[in-house]
């Protein structure tokens, strides 16, 4: 029986996979998650052999849930949904860890087919993802493929607290959300605002938006 975690934000996403997964007889849905942060300890808690991951989610978006699942079950195939197609993206997704990137459009048809690759330690990539990376490498694209975020120079702690400030919560919801004491939030935040070389949160919240930590 294969394992299959799903992770979105949307219910009726999360209601469109699971109604395409239990027609596999071999497949069981172990766990939902709504946002990144509960999909890194579910993931960990039900070990699960295929995790489905939406990349913008709230509180930890799909790129650093990925690092985190990838870095606990190294085993698991992680499968990122988007809506997205640059290059640059795709390649920071597979850096992470992930084995399969499907755009949501194509989610229907190709579904099957992912989760049975991923399965059998193979990686699988839907047709527009893998038109985008051919393009890119007869356009003979430098990029390294490393996890880069716009932001490379931040400790992980510090990308959370990001996406938590730009998703507009207090130092105290931060603080309470991340166990952490309140003066602790402040002085990451501080340091985050002086390595981006910003001086507001609208600055912080474009810089979030630029670099995909959270949709516009």
């Amino acid at each position: 029986m294969v394992r299959i975690l799903i992770a979105d934000d949307h219910e009726i996403v999360r209601e469109a996979l699971r109604s395409l997964l239990v027609r596999r007889a071999d497949w069981q849905i172990c766990g939902e998650a709504r946002n990144g942060r509960d999909a890194v300890e579910l993931a960990k808690r039900s070990t699960p052999d295929v995790v489905i991951l939406d990349l913008s989610m709230p509180e930890l978006n799909g790129l650093e849930a990925t690092l985190r699942i990838h870095k606990a079950l190294p085993k698991a195939g992680i499968l990122v949904l988007t809506m997205h197609d640059a290059e640059d993206l795709v390649r920071q997704v597979i850096a992470a860890g992930a084995r399969g990137y499907l755009l949501k459009s194509s989610v229907t048809t190709h579904i099957e087919a992912a989760i049975d690759a991923l399965v059998n330690q193979q990686s699988y990539f839907g047709p527009e993802i893998s038109e985008t990376m051919l393009n890119a490498f007869t356009a003979g694209s430098t990029t390294e493929g490393k996890v880069e975020y716009g932001h490379e120079s931040l400790t992980p702690r510090e990308r959370e607290i990001i996406q938590l400030l730009a998703e507009g919560k207090s130092n105290k919801q931060i603080a309470g959300l991340l166990e952490l004491a309140v003066g602790t939030v402040q002085s990451h935040r501080a340091t985050i605002m002086r390595k981006l070389n910003v001086s507001s949160i609208a600055e912080l919240v474009r810089h979030a938006v630029r670099n995909k930590i959270i949709d516009a």
